[in-house]
């Protein structure tokens, strides 16, 4: 069991016992990755529902990519149960997946890490070697900072009964280009061995490659910072978004001709940042930064640029209302998608959210038009959520949030038909603006001069 001279062994001959805790958008594609390659897998979930879904041989996530991959039934190599003491005794190594969210004060919220740590540990056997890996997004330092002193607890050894590692998920939810499967990967280690044999376990699981970077906060390190630079960049052009149409310039149109550049590395400007890494890593790594006295001064400014969009979006909205002489005040907004990105059901930290706020705050009545948003995390006090376009209601704007196909496949003419006027705001910059204003659509462009 667990970290010995053996182990490269039996992963060749895929004798090794791999526990997933947490079966979410991170835990259940890797448990799935690990029992499709031949290894017994034993998967734990403190969700209910999640694993009478699994039990039945059901996706309970929303990525459509996982329907025909869940086995239809346990078996010696596919158990699962929302207990982690009856498995992690089993395991050779414990990969960890939960949550790492921020609290209304964008602070880390590590009670999900803090709580699998306690949960796994005490269930591991004196001189197992069990390797625990934890693949959530944390900053610098997290790993040694919260799981040893539980260690500890747990009357355990680290380096003997027990060996930390580290190994960030990278995948995109709902991409088959880049799943569990194709996405290259990073692994730091307490011990170069541990580290190695790591490295080839999870090569088993994609096609990318693993690379062994050393210690655990390199590689912990490596994640933030890759989400902190796609936020850099993404405020940039959301900045651009803001400060060209000032000047009777369309961001996009700057934007192409600047990508004609070999260099320039080209971005779009949208209503807002949402999911569960880029509006949410950052702050991991300003706690870090600010807890150490470093600066952080840029990361905290993209931060609140990207922030900021939804309730820009939302005065854009307003002013065109206005010159529509429309008032605000009782009027009605269609949101068009309501997820943080097209092809899910995925809501958290969605710039709709915020946006449906902003036009709320100022009077205004909000519905929203998603039909692969989970109904359980919609926010019905804010807004009226519609599945169906035969359900959508007359409305006094259009406001493109997510680019779902099934938002961009609307029947645009009878959309029309259903407006008080047929005005439609592009958030992301998708539409067909020619065909939309052959129907009578009067077009608005986020980035655009209004």
């Amino acid at each position: 069991m667990g970290w010995d001279d053996a182990f490269a062994n039996r992963l060749v001959e895929r004798d090794l016992t791999i526990g997933v805790i947490g079966l979410g958008y991170v835990g259940l594609p890797t448990a799935l990755g690990f029992h499709d390659v031949g290894f017994r897998v034993r998967g734990v979930d403190v969700s209910q529902r999640v694993i009478d879904s699994l039990s039945a041989g059901e996706n309970p996530g929303d990525d459509p990519n996982h329907d025909d991959l869940i086995p239809q039934s346990q078996n010696h190599r596919w158990q699962i149960s929302i207990n982690s003491e009856d498995f992690v005794s089993q395991c050779d190594v414990v990969v960890v997946t939960v949550p790492t969210p921020v609290t209304k004060q964008r602070l880390p919220d590590l009670s999900f890490v803090l709580a699998a740590g306690k949960a796994v540990f005490s269930s591991i056997s004196p001189n197992s070697g069990t390797i625990v890996v934890l693949e959530s997004t944390v900053y610098p330092g997290v790993t040694r900072e919260i799981w040893p002193p539980l260690i500890e607890q747990a009357g355990l050894v680290e380096g003997v009964d027990v060996h930390l590692a580290y190994c960030p998920e990278r995948f995109v939810p709902g991409d088959e280009e880049h799943g569990v499967r194709q996405v290259p990967r990073v692994v730091g280690a307490s011990s170069e061995g541990v580290g190695k044999d790591l490295r080839d376990l999870y090569a088993t699981l994609t096609s990318g490659g693993v690379t062994f970077v050393g210690g655990i906060e390199i590689a912990e390190a490596a994640k933030v910072v890759e989400n902190v630079q796609r936020d850099l960049n993404i405020a940039l052009v959301n900045e651009l978004s803001r400060i060209f149409p000032s000047m009777g310039i369309d961001v996009e149109e700057v934007l192409d001709a600047a990508a004609t550049k070999w260099n320039f590395h080209r971005y779009r400007p949208g209503v807002g940042v949402g999911g569960h890494c880029i509006p949410v890593d950052p702050y991991y790594l300003i706690k870090k930064a600010k807890d150490a006295g470093a600066p952080v001064d840029l990361i905290t400014s993209a931060r609140e640029v990207n922030s900021s969009m939804p309730a820009n979006v939302a005065l854009d909205v307003a002013e065109i209302l206005k010159n529509s002489e429309i008032e605000i005040s009782g009027s009605n907004a269609l949101l068009l998608g309501w997820s943080y990105k097209p092809g899910i059901g995925d809501p958290r930290e969605t710039p709709a959210e915020p946006l449906a706020q902003a036009l709320v705050g100022m009077g205004c009545n909000v519905q929203a038009f998603d039909p692969l948003v989970d109904e359980l995390l919609f926010p019905k006090n804010l807004a009226n959520l519609v599945r169906n376009q035969s359900e959508i209601q007359p409305f006094d704007i259009a406001i493109l949030v997510t680019a779902h196909d099934e938002v961009i496949g609307l029947d645009w003419e009878k959309l029309s038909d259903i407006a008080n006027h047929p005005i439609i705001y592009d958030g992301r910059r998708v539409l067909d603006v020619s065909s939309l204003k052959s129907l009578g659509w009067l077009v608005y462009l986020l980035g655009a001069p209004i």
